[in-house]
């Protein structure tokens, strides 16, 4: 399966364009995904996930935004080379962040208080 690199999860509550674009994101500044790699047509990846093709067309707008991801025209959309992987890290760290803070019950103000009070250190 060329998607393997990411999961749909319909019982959770972020939506399934976000679900695609963090797992691309986040396997794009591992080096999951390496730079120039194609990823499936807004089509395909539909229907690999099983998702309507809005929900992936919407997903690789906002990477190729972000400079994750690069269109190529009529060649496909390949992972961007340089693009912004220290942010595309980040954002994956900070989602990971919010899901244990919601897990654990922490509410928001006290989420980013301890952000605050790490980054100030």
């Amino acid at each position: 399966m060329a998607t393997d690199f990411v999961r749909i999860d319909p019982s959770s509550k972020v939506p399934p364009y976000e679900q695609i674009r963090a797992a691309v994101a986040n396997a794009a500044a591992t080096g999951r995904l390496p730079v120039g790699y194609k990823l499936p047509t807004v089509r395909a990846l539909a229907g690999e996930l099983s998702v309507a093709v809005n929900t992936a067309a919407r997903a690789y707008r906002e990477l190729e935004q972000a400079g994750v991801v690069e269109t190529r025209g009529r060649s496909g959309t390949f992972i961007a080379a340089g693009g912004d992987r220290q942010r595309a890290e980040a954002l994956a760290a900070a989602r990971r962040y919010a899901e244990t803070v919601s897990r654990l019950g922490i509410a928001r103000e006290e989420a980013v208080a301890i952000v605050r009070a790490v980054l100030h250190g």
